[in-house]
């Protein structure tokens, strides 16, 4: 797609002055996601657009609760008692929609438009916005630095909300871009511009929270159940709880690092309660030439409502499955037949599309 420009967003917000809108981010979302809505809710200011920023899953990660709780940002979980007539748009900020399926129905049940998309993952052609910047950038927050560099609005380290967003955005480009070992040199100027206004103190301790003792045992598990088949590593951990979710991806960049391993995979059941399961996966890889978006929607498909189950950017991806009429916990034998249900499954999947015999593996 053709890239915009800040004096493009800003002309769209202008159109829609006065209005109250809801920034939709994605499940669990990470520091990239968080960041981008607090840019959008700053941008949104200089219109007199009310913003609220809204998630549904839950704020685990161990430097995601910091960056929530340092940098004071207000979150609002999402769930069906919330009424979201009272919007007159929705933003979705490093996502197109395809992971939070009840949040799109819900907003389709009140007629709330999605006005803007801003993303740097793979396009998935499933929404039709006023306004639209899916590009390939190291992150979503390298496009909404580029806004603010562009000067639709005018920084000023003076000013906290700025130093707060500024903050955020770093962390970020940071986070998405593994530390920029993955960085492009778009996202290395837009951190040099944020780095103006950031409060240096509070990132530092941001990004150096150590990992939770529940991600660590989630690691461990992928460990002990990896597979290991043509350089890829596959690890189905069985249940987890949904606030520990964001512990699968940190588990798949674990097993990158291993020797000769060029994927990874790491997949389980989040169960936030008994009414909502979800097989959730991460996949992380150094193979320049395997497209995680490509291979996630050409292993696991679309789903009911004909969006798909997963998708990706370039070394990175994951996919979310509803466990939908089999989820509940019906005593641990049900638990443990379910999983050795989904668990064969996953990796029949998987096996077949890189084009290993299940019955092999292991030999």
């Amino acid at each position: 797609m053709s890239e915009n420009t800040g004096l493009d967003l800003a002309g769209v917000l202008e159109s829609h002055r006065g209005e109250r809108h809801v920034v939709i981010l994605h499940e669990y979302p990470d520091p990239d996601a968080i960041a981008s809505a607090l840019a959008h809710r700053l941008i949104s200011t200089a219109y007199d657009i009310d913003v609220d920023i809204l998630f549904s899953g839950a704020i685990s990660h161990q430097e995601n609760i910091a960056l929530v709780r340092l940098l004071d940002i207000d979150l609002i979980e999402f769930d069906d008692a919330i009424g979201l007539e009272p919007y007159q748009a929705a933003i979705l900020v490093d996502h197109q929609g395809t992971t939070v399926g009840r949040i799109m129905s819900a907003l389709e049940a009140a007629n709330v438009p999605v006005l803007l998309v801003v993303d740097h993952h793979e396009a998935q052609d499933q929404l039709e916005p006023e306004f639209s910047e899916i590009r390939k950038a190291g992150s979503t927050s390298t496009i909404y630095a580029q806004y603010l560099q562009q000067g639709i609005v005018e920084m000023d380290k003076a000013q906290n909300e700025h130093v707060s967003v500024a903050t955020a955005l770093l962390h970020g480009i940071l986070t998405d871009t593994t530390g920029f070992i993955r960085a492009s040199e778009e996202d290395f100027q837009a951190a040099a511009f944020l780095s103006r206004f950031r409060d240096a103190e509070i990132l530092g301790y941001i990004m150096k929270q150590a990992r939770s003792k529940q991600a660590m045992d989630i690691i461990r598990r992928a460990l002990e159940h990896r597979v290991s088949v043509e350089s890829f590593s596959i690890a189905g951990i069985g249940y987890l709880r949904g606030e520990d979710r964001d512990a699968i991806s940190e588990a798949a960049d674990f097993l990158l690092t291993e020797d000769n391993v060029h994927t990874a995979i790491v997949y389980g059941i989040a169960a936030r309660d008994e009414e909502e399961e979800t097989l959730v996966g991460s996949l992380r890889t150094a193979k320049l030439t395997l497209d995680p978006d490509r291979f996630i929607k050409e292993v696991f498909g679309k789903g009911p409502d004909g969006r798909p189950l997963g998708g990706g950017k370039p070394e990175a991806g994951g996919f979310a499955i509803p466990v939908g009429f089999l989820s509940g916990d019906h005593g641990q034998d049900f638990r443990d037949l379910k999983w050795q249900v989904y668990d064969a499954q996953i990796m029949h999947k998987i096996f077949d599309k890189i084009g290993v015999e299940d019955e092999k593996v292991g030999e």
